[in-house]
C-alpha cells in the first residue's frame, strides 16, 4: 500500500517548490527572510558529510580485502570523469555557437560595472593554479579536514586509513567494524534531518523567486533557456546513451532519485543529498567501496553541469560583447575548460570564480563580461546541481558495471519499481567476500 502523496518525501517537496514560487510572487519582502530555512538545511546536511564519506570509505576498502581493486576503481572512475566532462565541455560550445544565445545584446565592456567583479577577482589565481588545487587536496592536520569539510581532503585521509587499517589484517577488523557501526549512526541522523527537506526547499525558492523575480530572466532568458536545454540533452543523449550502453535506462534511474533530484532543484545544491544518494546507490546494489570512491571524487572531478556552464558562458559573453571567436579560440576555451572546472569544489562562490578563472586565461574574451550572467547564476545554478547529480549517480553505476561491483538482477528490480528500497531499515551484516554486493534491506512492493 503506497502513501498518499502529501505524505511522501517527493509530494512534500513538489509542494514546497510551489508555496515557494507563490510565496515569492505574492510577498517577495517577506520571502527573502526565508532565506535562512535554505541554509539551514545545507549546513545541517554538510556537518554530516565529511564523517560519513570517511566511514563510507575506510569501510569500503577494509571489506574488499583488495588494495589493488581499490586503486583499479579509482583509476577507472578518473578516465570515465575525463572523457564525460570533455563531451561536456564541447557540448557548450557547439550548442552556444549554433545558437548564438548573445548575439544582438551588442554589450559594451567598458559600460559594465567593475565593482561587481571585484569580490571575485581576489580568488581567482587560486582557482588556476594546479599546484595550488593539489596542495589543497593535503590537509594542514587530520582533523583540519573535517572541519572545514572539505570532501577531497576527507577522501585522501580515508583512503590512507582505510589502506592502513586493511593492511594489519586480523588487528583491524575490530576498527573495521566500529566504523561501519558508525556509519549506520550518520545514515540514521540523516534520516532525521531529511524530513527537513521540504521547508529547506521552500525557504530558498521563495528567496530566489522573491529577491530575484522571474523578470530578471527577461534579458538573459535566452541564455537560462539554452542552459537548461543543454543539460537536458546532455543527460538524456549522452549520459542516457552511456547508461544504456551499460544495461540500464536513464529515466528510470532518475525516477528512482525523484526525491534527490527535487530538493537539488531547489536548494542548487548537489552537496545537500549527497548522503542519500550514497545510501540509494548502495542499497540498489553496487558495492559500497565502489560508491564511496567514484561520488566523493566525482564531486570534484565529474562536474558535468558546470562543465557545460563553463563553455556555455564563455562563448556566450564573447557574442554578447561582439568578440570574434576563431576555432583556435574555441578550443582554447575548451583546454582552459577541462583544467579549470578540476577545482571547482571547496572554492567560495566556484561558478562565477571558475569562469572569471576560464576567461582571464583566454586574452580574447573580456572578463568583465561575466557580470553579465550574475543576475542569472542562481537560476543556472540548478541545473548545474541537478546535472552534476545525475552525472555522478551514473558514473557509479557505469563504474560498478565495469567493476562488476553491481547486482544487476537486483538494480533491474529496483529500478523497475518491484522492490521498494527503506533507507532507514538496518542492514543485516553479513561476511563480504571481495566478489560480494551488501545485501540492501528490501521491501517487495505489493501489487
Amino acid at each position: 500500500m503506497h502513501k498518499r502523496f502529501h505524505k511522501t518525501l517527493f509530494g512534500q517537496v513538489v509542494i514546497a517548490l510551489i508555496l515557494g514560487v507563490i510565496v515569492g510572487v505574492v510577498w517577495p519582502e517577506f520571502a527573502t527572510k526565508l532565506k535562512p530555512l535554505g541554509d539551514g538545511f545545507i549546513k545541517l546536511i554538510k556537518m554530516i558529510i565529511a564523517p560519513l564519506v570517511f566511514c563510507v570509505v575506510v569501510h569500503g576498502i577494509c571489506s574488499t580485502g583488495d588494495l589493488k581493486k581499490v586503486g583499479r576503481v579509482g583509476v577507472k572512475a578518473l578516465v570515465y570523469f575525463e572523457i564525460v566532462t570533455t563531451f561536456a565541455l564541447a557540448l557548450g560550445i557547439l550548442l552556444a555557437y549554433v545558437l548564438q544565445p548573445g548575439v544582438g545584446m551588442n554589450v559594451d565592456p567598458s559600460s559594465l560595472d567593475a565593482s561587481a567583479m571585484a569580490a571575485y577577482t581576489d580568488r581567482v589565481a587560486q582557482a588556476t593554479s594546479t599546484v595550488d588545487f593539489i596542495m589543497r587536496i593535503i590537509p594542514s592536520t587530520f582533523i583540519d579536514a573535517f572541519a572545514k569539510g572539505d570532501i577531497l581532503q576527507v577522501l585522501l585521509i580515508a583512503i590512507l586509513f582505510g589502506t592502513a587499517v586493511a593492511a594489519l589484517g586480523e588487528r583491524g577488523r575490530p576498527v573495521t567494524s566500529a566504523i561501519d557501526s558508525l556509519a549506520h549512526v550518520f545514515f540514521k541522523l540523516i534520516g532525521f534531518i531529511v524530513k527537513l527537506a521540504p521547508l529547506g526547499v521552500l525557504g530558498a525558492i521563495a528567496f530566489t523567486v522573491g529577491k530575484y523575480g522571474v523578470g530578471s530572466l527577461k534579458q538573459l532568458g535566452m541564455l537560462v533557456a539554452l542552459f537548461y536545454v543543454t543539460c537536458t540533452i546532455f543527460v538524456i543523449g549522452v549520459l542516457g546513451l552511456i547508461l544504456r550502453l551499460a544495461g540500464f535506462n536513464i529515466f528510470k534511474l532518475l525516477r528512482y532519485l525523484r526525491e534527490e533530484l527535487l530538493v537539488v532543484l531547489g536548494t542548487a545544491s548537489s552537496d545537500s543529498v549527497l548522503p542519500q544518494v550514497m545510501r540509494k546507490l548502495e542499497r540498489m546494489g553496487i558495492k559500497d567501496s565502489t560508491v564511496g570512491l567514484v561520488i566523493p571524487t566525482g564531486y570534484s572531478f565529474n562536474l558535468d553541469g558546470f562543465s557545460i556552464y563553463l563553455t556555455l558562458a564563455a562563448v556566450f559573453i564573447a557574442q554578447a560583447t561582439n568578440t570574434p571567436l576563431s576555432t583556435v579560440d574555441l578550443l582554447t576555451i575548451l583546454a582552459i575548460s577541462l583544467v579549470t572546472s578540476k577545482g571547482a569544489h571547496g572554492v567560495p562562490g566556484s561558478a562565477i570564480v571558475i569562469l572569471a578563472a576560464t576567461l582571464s586565461a583566454v586574452p580574447a574574451i573580456p572578463a568583465i563580461g561575466l557580470v553579465l550572467v550574475l543576475s542569472v547564476d542562481w537560476f543556472m545554478g540548478m541545473a548545474r546541481a541537478l546535472t552534476n547529480m545525475i552525472g555522478n549517480c551514473v558514473a557509479t553505476v557505469v563504474v560498478g558495471v565495469w567493476e562488476k561491483d553491481i547486482d544487476r538482477s537486483l538494480a533491474h528490480k529496483v529500478l523497475d519499481g518491484e522492490i521498494e528500497v527503506d533507507l532507514n531499515a538496518p542492514v543485516a551484516p553479513e561476511p563480504v567476500t571481495e566478489n560480494s554486493v551488501e545485501t540492501p534491506s528490501l521491501v517487495p512492493v505489493r501489487a
